[in-house]
C-alpha cells in the first residue's frame, strides 16, 4: 500500500513538474496586406520595411525572452510600429475624407478573455496602450472619439496635437484618392508643415496608401497568448468610419483554448465574417489545425465574398501561421531558439 502511495506521489510530482514547465515563447506580426509586389518595390524601400519589421519583431522577442507577458510583447511591438511612418497606424496613419487622422486599436488577453478597444482616437500617441488601459483600468471594452482621448489623458498616457500624425505622403495619398473619386479636397490640417514645392515621391508599391494595419500575436513562457491590432483605417474613409481592427472577434481575438488572431485588409468584410473569432472557433470546436482554419476563412470564405486581406495567428502549442489572399503581406515570426522569418511577397519561400 505504501509502495503504491509513493508511486502515486511520484507520478503526481512528475505531472506537476510537466504542468509547470515553461513554454517556449513565440511571436508573429504583420504590417498590413495589399498590393505588395516585388516588381513594384525598389531595393531601398524594401530594405526600410524589412528593417522596421525586424526591429518590431526583435522588441517583442526580447520582451518575451525576459519573461514578459504576451500582452507586454504585443503592446511593445505595436508601439514601435505606431511610431513608424511606414505603417498605417499611429504616426503613419492615413487620412479620412475630411482630412483627419482617426486611429483605432484593440488588444485581448487569451488567458481570461479580457479585452480593450478604442476607435476614432485623434490625440493619443499610442492607441494600443490606450486599448490596454481601457481593458485594465475601466469597466468597459470599447471607448471612442473624444471620450477615449479624455480617458487616455486622465490615466497619464502621452497626448499629442493631431498634427503629430501628419505625414506628407499620406496626405498626398488622400489628395490622389479624392481626385480619383471626384470629391473635394479639404484644407491642409492645422499644424501641418507648408505644402512642398514639388510632388512627394510615393513610398512603396502602388495603392500602398490603402493598406497598412499592424498587428501582433504572441505566446509567453507562462503559456498564455494575446493579440493586438492598430490602424489608421482606409484612405478617404467617411469620417467616423470604424473598421474591423478594434472590433473584438472581427480583426482581433485571443483565447487560450484556441488561438490568437490579428487581421488586416478591408475591414467591412472582416466584420461581416467575424474573421478572427471564426478562425478560433474552427480550432476550438471542430479541431481544425491552425493553418487550415486560417486558410478556410481567408482563402475560401473571405475570397468568396470578394474581400481582401490576411491574418496572423498563434496557439498555445507555439504554432505560428499566416494566410492572405492579396499579392503580399508584410509579415514576420520567430520562436524561442529559432531564426526570424521576414516575408513580404506571396511568391516568397
Amino acid at each position: 500500500m505504501r509502495k503504491h502511495f509513493l508511486l502515486s506521489c511520484s507520478f503526481l510530482l512528475c505531472m506537476t513538474a510537466v504542468a509547470q514547465a515553461p513554454h517556449k515563447w513565440a511571436v508573429v506580426l504583420h504590417g498590413g496586406a495589399g498590393v505588395i509586389e516585388r516588381k513594384n518595390m525598389d531595393p531601398k524601400t524594401e530594405a526600410a520595411y524589412r528593417a522596421s519589421i525586424h526591429a518590431a519583431l526583435e522588441k517583442a522577442a526580447d520582451t518575451l525572452d525576459k519573461g514578459g507577458s504576451a500582452l507586454d510583447a504585443v503592446e511593445a511591438a505595436i508601439r514601435m510600429m505606431e511610431d513608424d511612418p511606414l505603417f498605417n497606424a499611429g504616426r503613419g496613419a492615413v487620412f479620412t475624407a475630411t482630412g483627419k487622422n482617426e486611429l483605432d486599436a484593440a488588444i485581448m488577453d487569451g488567458s481570461n478573455l479580457k479585452a480593450g478597444a478604442v476607435a476614432g482616437v485623434t490625440r493619443t500617441r499610442h492607441p494600443i496602450s490606450l486599448a490596454r488601459a481601457v481593458m485594465e483600468k475601466s469597466l468597459h471594452v470599447m471607448l471612442v472619439g473624444t471620450g477615449a482621448d479624455e480617458f487616455a489623458a486622465s490615466h497619464g498616457l502621452e497626448m499629442v496635437d493631431p498634427g503629430f500624425f501628419f505625414t506628407e505622403r499620406r496626405w498626398q495619398g488622400l489628395v490622389k484618392e479624392l481626385q480619383r473619386e471626384g470629391k473635394p479636397i479639404p484644407p491642409r490640417p492645422a499644424g501641418a508643415p507648408p505644402a512642398p514645392g514639388k510632388p512627394v515621391a510615393e513610398i512603396g508599391p502602388p495603392d500602398a496608401h490603402k493598406f497598412g494595419t499592424v498587428g501582433v500575436v504572441a505566446l509567453d513562457k507562462q503559456g498564455n497568448i494575446a493579440a493586438g491590432t492598430s490602424t489608421g483605417g482606409l484612405t478617404a474613409k467617411m469620417w467616423g468610419r470604424v473598421g474591423d481592427s478594434p472590433i473584438i472577434g472581427a480583426g482581433t481575438y485571443a483565447d487560450n483554448r484556441s488561438c490568437a488572431v490579428s487581421g488586416t485588409g478591408t475591414g467591412e468584410y472582416f466584420i461581416r465574417l467575424t474573421v478572427a473569432r471564426t478562425i478560433c472557433a474552427l480550432v476550438q470546436y471542430k479541431g481544425v489545425g491552425l493553418q487550415a482554419a486560417a486558410d478556410e476563412v481567408i482563402q475560401h470564405q473571405l475570397t468568396e465574398m470578394k474581400g481582401d486581406g490576411g491574418v496572423i495567428a498563434i496557439d498555445t502549442k507555439g504554432d505560428m501561421v499566416w494566410s492572405f489572399n492579396t499579392p503580399g503581406m508584410y509579415r514576420a515570426r520567430v520562436a524561442e531558439g529559432g531564426k526570424p522569418e521576414i516575408e513580404m511577397y506571396r511568391d516568397q519561400p
